[in-house]
């Protein structure tokens, strides 16, 4: 038979309850986790994630999850101030920020979370007009989340935020409203429609008008042009018919003839030189002597008509 001495084994089983007992004073928090310790069903301390070292048997450690949780708000009939049932139901974005009173000051901070938002969600919508619901979704979602908040402060929970997924009127409103969309549609529609005809009409009167005025500047440019034209026309024959006037009269004074033929040769231009009105006689100053001759000529003769006129007739 074995002899087993006493002492080997006594070291034997304090070795094996050394590491049981090292091994139930260790507990590892997660990243994520709070550890909340109890000695004697008496709250002792909050462990941090890590290592952490407990009394066994006496101390109990309950873990608390930091993170954020979504809580899904299930719908309900909810009653607007007009009088209308609509269906709501929506999300809760919620973290614990403190372990502790998450964990003593409530039961299940989930549901109760939940509770509150449904009977928050009817105070909210309650107040409000189904047109303001329908297109207020963003201060609906602010006000829920302000009042939650306040709410779930004493349990160490702060709500994020809450958002609506549905909103739905019942089928006659919801019908009723499409047909009010689609009014509204066909008058913007129409509107626009209206808008551009004008819009073409008023340009198109004044292209027109910009076509009428440049149409009359382009009569007046064209009358003016033709004015400036005769003007010129006038001078040019004017000026040919002087040159010519002082061409014959510069011819006959180098030739020097008698100053009858001068007189007579006078005499024959003056009717076509008093035809054209605008011609004008530039006379040279040699030629003042022709012209007084002329001149005399012309009363000798004005006078013997005049004596013929009074005399007496014979038998």
């Amino acid at each position: 038979m074995i002899d087993f001495n006493p002492a080997i084994i006594f070291l034997v089983v304090a070795v094996v309850l050394s590491f049981i007992f090292l091994f139930s004073s260790i507990r590892i928090i997660r990243p994520f986790e709070r550890g909340l310790v109890e000695r004697l069903g008496k709250y002792q301390r909050t462990i941090d994630p890590g290592l952490n070292l407990i009394i066994p048997f006496f101390d109990t450690v309950l873990k608390v999850d930091m993170r954020e949780v979504v809580i899904d708000v299930p719908a309900q009939l909810v009653i607007t101030r007009d009088n209308v049932n609509v269906e709501v139901d929506g999300i809760i974005y919620a973290q614990v920020t403190d372990p502790f009173r998450s964990r003593y000051e409530i039961n299940n901070y989930i549901l109760a979370a939940t509770k509150l938002a449904q009977t928050n969600l009817r105070n909210v919508i309650g107040e409000m007009d189904l047109d303001q619901c329908l297109s207020s979704r963003d201060d609906i979602n602010l006000q829920l989340r302000d009042v939650m908040d306040r709410a779930t402060d004493k349990w160490g929970v702060k709500v994020n935020r809450i958002e609506l997924q549905r909103i739905d009127p019942p089928m006659d409103i919801t019908e009723a409203m499409s047909r009010q969309m689609k009014a509204e549609r066909d008058k913007r529609a129409t509107i626009l429609d209206a808008e551009a005809i004008r819009q073409a009409q008023i340009t198109k009167a004044e292209g027109s008008r910009q076509a009428q005025i440049l149409e009359a500047e382009g009569t007046a440019e064209a009358v003016r042009l033709q004015a400036d034209a005769e003007k010129y026309r006038q001078i040019a024959v004017a000026a040919g018919e002087a040159q010519a006037v002082t061409e014959v009269f510069n011819a006959i004074h180098e030739a020097k003839p008698d100053e009858k033929v001068i007189t007579l040769k006078y005499l024959e231009m003056l009717p076509a030189l008093a035809d054209n009105p605008a011609n004008k006689l530039f006379v040279p100053y040699e030629a003042s002597g022709v012209i007084s001759s002329l001149a005399t000529l012309v009363e000798g003769i004005k006078s013997t008509e005049s004596k013929a006129a009074t005399a007496p007739t014979g038998n």
